[in-house]
């Protein structure tokens, strides 16, 4: 990655855009025309969880906070790659335990995954997956010990290149549940992760200032040290 250049981490929104069963697919219709009004304008139509997003903890908790909600401090800053693309993670429903964490903090010199940390997931589904039919259903996601390990670490945020924090077969949603429990917010969808050639870089993800909303779409940028 060009050390003067940040690196887009986002899929491009359209109207081929891969959504999850049953969720509506992005639509763009015209509205204004150049040569008609004088400018083009579009009305836009999606899910709030569309492409790379982030997911409020209000998408599964009543209680948590709203996509509007998320403090400027999570959404910038440092993070951290746990790269699994070693052909585990790309098979249908792999669960990132506690143990494959921990195994990646050894590789470190021990040095733990600390607060305030964003952690990110590199699994290598999106790129292999993407345009398969199994792609939201049987992608793979964390089990309950590495969500419950990263909220005891009270990391900031979680991402992964994976449609969903939780595997396709976790159909109880757990790694969300548990995340969203502890205020955490989870980005997914992030693209071209593996351009990242470091462990460590600055991520920015910024999303729509959507009031009350349970998610937004982003724009996901990473910036290497």
């Amino acid at each position: 990655m060009d050390l003067a250049r940040p690196l887009d981490l986002t899929m491009t929104i359209s109207d081929t855009l891969p959504t999850f069963p049953d969720s509506p697919g992005p639509q763009f219709i015209k509205w204004s025309d150049l040569k008609r009004d004088g400018y083009n304008l579009e009305l836009f139509f999606a899910s709030t969880h569309s492409g790379t997003h982030i997911d409020a903890p209000y998408h599964f908790d009543k209680n948590g906070i709203k996509v509007n909600q998320i403090r400027l401090e999570d959404l910038v800053g440092s993070a951290i790659m746990i790269r699994l693309e070693d052909g585990r993670a790309a098979s249908p429903d792999y669960l990132v335990t506690k143990h494959d964490i921990c195994e990646f903090e050894k590789s470190l010199g021990g040095r733990r995954i600390g607060p305030g940390m964003a952690v990110i997931f590199h699994t290598g589904w999106q790129k292999s997956h993407v345009a398969d039919a199994d792609f939201f259903l049987e992608n793979p996601g964390l089990d309950r010990s590495a969500a419950r390990y990263l909220a005891s670490r009270r990391v900031r945020l979680v991402g992964t290149d994976s449609p969903s924090i939780d595997a396709g077969c976790d159909s109880s949603f757990a790694a969300h549940r548990i995340l969203a429990k502890a205020g955490i917010p989870i980005v997914e969808n992030l693209a071209n992760l593996e351009r990242i050639r470091s462990v460590e870089f600055d991520l920015i993800v910024l999303p729509l200032k959507l009031k009350g909303a349970s998610g937004s779409p982003v724009r996901a940028l990473a910036l290497s040290r």
